[in-house]
């Protein structure tokens, strides 16, 4: 599980503003995206996993992997959004 305390110290890799954690609901179209196999991150590779956590920078352009509660802040690891599709 993510440590929420980390967010006041982390920032999104490309822009270097603030991150939030991914509300439910685009938690739900990520994974949606990931069943159908259309799921890629911005090295244009296929996400398979189920996702149970995600950070998304302020621009909501953003949306970074959370595994094992620690974020992948990479940016070709990045799921560019809105998903196209």
């Amino acid at each position: 599980m993510f440590d929420y305390k980390l967010l006041d110290i982390l920032c999104c890799p490309e822009t270097r503003g603030k991150l939030r954690m991914a509300d439910d609901a685009l938690l739900a179209t990520l994974n949606q995206a990931s069943a159908a196999g259309t799921l890629k991150n911005a090295a244009g590779e296929k996400i398979s996993e189920t996702l149970t956590e995600a950070l998304v920078n302020e621009a909501g352009s953003r949306a970074y992997i959370v595994r094992d509660g620690i974020p992948v802040l990479l940016a070709d690891e990045a799921i560019l959004l809105p998903l196209e599709g």
